[in-house]
This record gives C-alpha cells, sequence and structure tokens, in this order.
C-alpha cells in the first residue's frame, strides 16, 4: 500500500455550535492520508496516472470554505465520504484539528479512519 497526503491544509470556514461561531469563520486544519497505488505514476512519471493531492486539496478547500457545519465529527465524515467516492479511495485517515477551540491546548478535534486498510 502506499500514501499520499496531505499536511497542515488550512481552510477558513464556519463551524462551531455557538451563536458567536456562526457568525465567523475559524480556521481549521487537516492532515489526510489516502491509500493508493503509486506504481503506475512512478513508472509513466505522469500526473494522469496519480491520486493528485492538488486536485484533492482543491476539492476540500471548495467544499470547506462554503460549509456550515456545527461539528467537526460532521465535518469530518463529509470530508472523507467525498476521498472515498469522488477519488476512489479505499482508505483515509483524517485528522481535523480547530485550533483555539479549549483555552490553553494548541488544537482539539477529531481522527477519524474509514475504509479497508489495505495490505
Amino acid at each position: 500500500m502506499d500514501i499520499v497526503f496531505i499536511h497542515d491544509l488550512q481552510i477558513d470556514t464556519v463551524i462551531g455550535i455557538y451563536d458567536w461561531e456562526r457568525k465567523i469563520r475559524q480556521t481549521i486544519s487537516l492532515d489526510i492520508e489516502m491509500a493508493t497505488d503509486i506504481g503506475k505514476a512512478a513508472k509513466s512519471d505522469n500526473i494522469d496516472d496519480t491520486l493528485s493531492y492538488k486536485t484533492v486539496a482543491k476539492r476540500l478547500i471548495d467544499l470547506v470554505e462554503n460549509s456550515e457545519f456545527e461539528l467537526v465529527e460532521a465535518l469530518a465524515e463529509e470530508i472523507c465520504r467525498i476521498v472515498r467516492e469522488e477519488f476512489d479511495v479505499p482508505w483515509v485517515k483524517l485528522t481535523l484539528h480547530k485550533p483555539g477551540a479549549v483555552r490553553g491546548s494548541k488544537s482539539v478535534g477529531v481522527i477519524i479512519e474509514r475504509g479497508k486498510r489495505p495490505a
């Protein structure tokens, strides 16, 4: 199994349960690992033969910037669904950070894995 990853993708969005959170944009950060086979791309040296992290990042930026989820859990599920369905990824691991959400903490969030991790 090979992994294509995106680390610390920062996106501004409306997220939170409190009234004040619904009126502002907050920055979240994503770490994403996606199972794929890079063998064909390694041989061809052609971007069309791989899982393009740029294409995935652009799709997730569009999703997150235009969303208004209350819970990071719901946003995380939607991100994983899109990665798996739209990019034909059999396994994804997502760490979603919400910096500044808890006083005294650098960040809080969720880590989820979806799909079957290939051997």
